[in-house]
């Protein structure tokens, strides 16, 4: 199974826990993002850096992901465009996306959105925790096992 990653906003917590799933299950693991990062040297790890601009990551990945791969990301339109292509996505909390609820996370978002962009103050999430890590270790672990038995 391919991993890729959204990872201009990925916590650093959750990059280090891919690192080391990438090098125990020897999955090749993809970074993408606008700016250069630094990946351990890994043969199967590697990072695309992509040019400046809105969405230019997702764009990347959408375009590369395939069928029952794998993509870290909190963006949800990312997500359900990741799943319309029958490839599984994962939050860095821990939550995973698919046919079943991607839909009214999708609406959800937007209506969030078009709260925000009338001037009404939503708030941002809740503070990355211990247990989001966690969740997230958790759920990966999951489907890495999963896919392992296929």
């Amino acid at each position: 199974m391919h991993i890729w990653v959204d990872a201009d906003a990925c916590p650093g917590v959750i990059k280090d826990i891919l690192f080391r799933s990438a090098e125990r299950t020897g999955y090749p693991l993809t970074l993408v993002a606008n700016q250069f990062l630094r990946v351990p040297s890994f043969p199967h790890v590697r990072m695309i850096q992509v040019p400046g601009g809105f969405d230019e990551a997702d764009k990347y990945i959408v375009a590369n992901v395939q069928a029952g791969e794998l993509v870290i990301t909190a963006d949800i339109p990312l997500a359900a465009d990741v799943v319309a292509r029958d490839a599984h996505a994962l939050s860095p909390r821990g939550e995973l996306y698919g046919k079943e609820n991607i839909r009214e996370l999708l609406d959800m978002r937007n209506f969030m959105d078009t709260l925000r962009s009338s001037g009404m103050e939503t708030g941002g999430p809740p503070k990355f925790s211990t247990a989001d890590r966690q969740a997230f270790a958790n759920r990966l672990d999951g489907l890495l096992r999963k896919t392992a038995r296929r």
